[in-house]
């Protein structure tokens, strides 16, 4: 028998030293300075050739098809699991090296991202890049391998001490980097641990988590018939003053609790309270280097990506109009429009419409700066020509009670001088309809009151929107006492449960009020709440395939707990396939689409035909080199 040429020697031999195509390492290897641009910010700064992949040289990582897909990546993406997909994949283009020997990421961090990311890249058709396959490049902690994301938590992790001779429940009226804020909401979490927690809805596009401090009575869980309220600071960079707020009302819920406060623990053990201090954490960090007093009125106001967070939610109030003006035809949980997906849609934006749909909102309140006053939905006129022009929601009555609850206890708010800032709001109670101060689309209000069950108000806190350090203190004292009273009224109106004669939870049943032409639907678990304002109001309930349930309900002028109206829903006799009138969402008939539904899907649909997606432009260039291994088919 012939010997096997040399070459076919070579590659048996480099075959049988990696099972399963995983390259060999040698365990002695030469360090050198890492100089690659899209890896620079990794948390080590030599690395060793030839790499994972057998890129032997620097210029020949820098030309490869996978190096340029890290450098695109987050565009392609828009932002989702940026930047921990490349600094994942920079772990295996650019190895760390330390002390003559290469160490590699580890397995489970790996796993954890795929499974986390992967929806993003079946939302563009995109197959999961082939060098971050954590069974082939990725080792277990008993190899000593090392998490590549280490560099996220920067100091995160590291406890930062109170100035000592102070008790636990000191507040700091400071400002808060973006390190500080999580360190201090961790920190107020771990302290009231059995009534808090903090968990993250998203990232921003420059990577930093879109971090959350919750509490309730047993946290992470919806309970049956406890209303979920969120309060929303600095979707606006610059407008800093209601990322303060949020994060001095965390740590005065969590003290007062502790402290036996009566009127904290009614609240905490009645109601699930979201506080998301900071939407916009990389605009705040480029308003913040200029610094307070410095900061001009728009610098940091957008994202990362120049976005207006504020202006990029999906434009339901038009679409409103015009269901409004057709009868029998549903004009509320409008569905978000399919064009709405072809734009440029902030990761942060996607972050907080996810969390509407997980979590079944009732109240709400976004936190602003640039003026002092209270606006309410709707915040598009009517007539899209008009600048300024009231253009109520039908639960008009309910919006002015939620925002006099605010302004009618903010001691600023409420004084008589003209001269103030907000005076100009003065004659109209320090409230005013949004799109009667100015109007515009896209707003997250809007779309709250319109997508889901959820009421939100915005509220100006005052005229200087990144204000010194010596006003904090001032700011907080007129708006704790708002804060509270608001968070309150998620208990005006009525809340219950919709089941059917064999105790059945029925959910999606429609709540509608006579007179109010926007309803509301139950939670999964059957339970809803719907905000009256005091009077007599009928109310009914109804779902397909059951016949509606009619009740009289009468709200009193003051009330601390939502009344109890529970419904039994018969069966229909005439069969499941007969539906009730005016059970059409938007004119296009059918049920509200699941809570779980993941609008990003429809943003891209795979191609036909046998053409290339969309984004395989991005690398037409490559030649004979073009990642093939991306297309799914």
């Amino acid at each position: 028998m012939r010997p096997p040429p040399p070459l076919l020697l070579t590659m048996l031999v480099l075959a049988a030293a990696r099972p399963g195509c995983e390259p060999a390492w040698d365990p002695e290897a030469t360090c050198v300075d890492l100089q690659l641009q899209t890896c620079s910010d990794v948390t080590y700064n030599r690395t060793a050739f030839p790499t994972l992949l057998q890129h032997r040289t620097r210029a020949a990582v820098e030309s490869s098809s996978e190096y340029i897909l890290l450098s695109v990546l987050h565009h392609l993406l828009e932002g989702q699991c940026n930047p921990d997909l490349r600094l994942l994949g920079c772990a295996v283009l650019a190895p760390r090296c330390e002390g003559g020997r290469v160490r590699r990421p580890c397995r489970h961090v790996c796993g954890a991202l795929r499974e986390a990311c992967q929806p993003a890249f079946d939302a563009i058709d995109m197959a999961w890049p082939y060098f971050l396959d954590c069974g082939r490049y990725f080792s277990g902690p008993e190899e000593g391998c090392y998490d590549p994301l280490e560099k996220l938590r920067g100091g995160l992790d590291v406890e930062e001490a109170l100035p000592s001779g102070y008790p636990p429940t000191f507040i700091q009226f400071t400002h808060h980097s973006y390190a500080q804020m999580v360190r201090v909401l961790r920190r107020t979490a771990a302290r009231c641990a059995h009534i808090s927690k903090t968990y993250s809805i998203g990232r921003s596009f420059d990577g930093r988590d879109l971090l959350v401090i919750e509490f309730s009575s047993r946290p992470g869980q919806h309970e049956l018939m406890e209303p979920e309220v969120k309060l929303i600071g600095n979707i606006h960079g610059n407008e800093v003053a209601g990322r303060e707020m949020l994060i001095y009302l965390a740590q005065y819920l969590c003290s007062e609790y502790l402290l036996g406060n009566p009127r904290i623990q009614r609240l905490l053990n009645t109601t699930r309270i979201h506080l998301l201090p900071s939407m916009n954490p990389d605009g705040y960090e480029v308003a913040a280097a200029e610094g307070a007093g410095y900061n001009g009125w728009t610098s940091g106001r957008q994202n990362a990506q120049n976005l207006d967070l504020n202006r990029n939610f999906p434009d339901l109030t038009s679409e409103y109009y015009r269901l409004a003006s057709v009868r029998g035809v549903r004009s509320d949980h409008i569905a978000i429009p399919q064009h709405y997906w072809w734009g440029k849609v902030a990761p942060e934006t996607k972050a907080v419409m996810k969390w509407m749909r997980a979590i079944p909102f009732v109240l709400s309140a976004s936190l602003h700066g640039g003026d002092l006053v209270v606006s309410y939905p709707f915040d598009f006129s009517k007539h899209p020509q008009e600048e300024k022009m009231f253009s109520p929601t039908p639960d008009e009555k309910m919006f002015k009670l939620l925002a006099r609850a605010y302004a009618d206890v903010h001691p600023m708010m409420m004084d008589r001088s003209e001269n103030r800032c907000g005076g100009n709001f003065l004659k109209r109670g320090s409230i005013i309809n949004g799109a009667d101060w100015y109007s515009f689309t896209g707003g997250m209000s809007d779309f709250n009151y319109l997508h889901s069950n959820c009421f939100e108000i915005t509220v100006e806190l005052g005229c200087v929107k990144f204000p010194p350090e010596e006003a904090l203190y001032t700011i907080w004292q007129h708006n704790k006492e708002p804060l509270l009273n608001f968070m309150e009224m998620v208990h005006r109106g009525i809340k219950g449960m919709v089941m059917d004669k064999f105790g059945k939870p029925v959910k999606n049943a429609r709540i509608l009020v006579k007179g109010i032409r926007h309803d509301i639907t139950t939670a999964p678990d059957g339970d809803y709440w719907r905000l009256l304002p005091p009077g007599a109001h009928i109310v009914i309930a109804q779902a397909p395939g059951y016949s509606k349930v009619i009740k009289k309900v009468i709200i009193p002028s003051r009330m601390k707990r939502a009344g109890r109206v529970d419904f039994i829903l018969q069966p229909l006799r005439t069969g499941p396939h007969k539906f009730l009138p005016g059970s059409r969402r938007g004119g296009l008939g059918g049920e509200p689409q699941e809570p779980d539904q993941e609008p990003l899907g429809a943003r891209r649909q795979p191609t036909t035909g046998g053409s290339k997606p969309w984004w395989w432009s991005y690398f037409t260039s490559l030649g004979q080199h073009q990642p093939r291994w991306l297309l799914k088919y």
